[in-house]
């Protein structure tokens, strides 16, 4: 008769070695977090609350070993339109509620097949469109040019001008300081995406880039 393996049991090199994960995961997520709150328009505690839930409640009820979750920075535009639509963040909290619901609902009348309808040129187009629009609004604050320091995902700026006009207008007020912060910023994180030994390192590069460049800021204040 043959028996089935007892799967084994984790051992200290292993916690130690999710400890370290963690660790770093939390330091990756904190200010993208944040960031990503900020950029959408909601409160930033509720950034934090996103990447909690995603994190440990979503990581529990899904039993998934690799599921990643939490808020997404392709999602920041259409929640900071859709704020705008409703009128307020709790309107928006609501509409949220409500569709997590009917996707309860279409999982549970076995209705997944609908997705399939949907061109997945049409998903992809949505993504590029939505990366194109971030990095065209985020170049005027990369130079220093923060007529609008918030930032607004409408091409037609509140300013009166719009994407490609607050666009001509950052080169030519950039500011020389800003722009090195944010060109140092930049070699960072492709350093640690590129080179071995920086990107098998325990501390991640975003960390490492906001550090840097909080360094870099407060000296050229000095």
């Amino acid at each position: 008769m043959k028996t089935a393996a007892l799967p084994a049991q984790p051992s200290g090199n292993d916690f130690a070695r999710d400890m370290v994960a963690g660790l770093v995961v939390f330091l990756v997520a904190l200010p993208l977090c944040l960031g990503i709150a900020l950029a959408s328009g909601a409160p930033l505690l509720s950034g934090l609350i996103s990447g909690v839930i995603g994190g440990i409640v979503v990581g529990i009820l899904s039993g998934s070993h690799v599921s990643v979750s939490g808020p997404a920075a392709g999602l920041a535009a259409v929640v900071l339109a859709q704020i705008t639509s409703l009128g307020s963040f709790e309107a928006f909290l609501l509409a949220v509620l409500i569709a997590g619901g009917l996707q309860v609902a279409f999982g549970a009348f076995k209705a997944g097949f609908l997705a399939n309808y949907f061109p997945t040129n049409v998903i992809k187009g949505l993504l590029a469109a939505i990366g194109v629009l971030l990095i065209l609004k985020q170049v005027p604050h990369l130079v220093g040019y923060d007529r609008d320091y918030e930032g607004e995902m409408s091409f037609a700026s509140a300013t009166g001008g719009n994407t490609f006009s607050d666009l001509a207008e950052a080169a030519r007020a950039f500011v020389p300081g800003a722009l090195a912060v944010g060109a140092a910023s930049l070699l960072i994180l492709m350093a640690w995406d590129r080179i071995r030994f920086l990107k098998q390192s325990v501390v991640p590069g975003p960390l490492v880039a906001v550090v840097a460049g909080t360094l870099m800021s407060e000296l050229m204040r000095s």
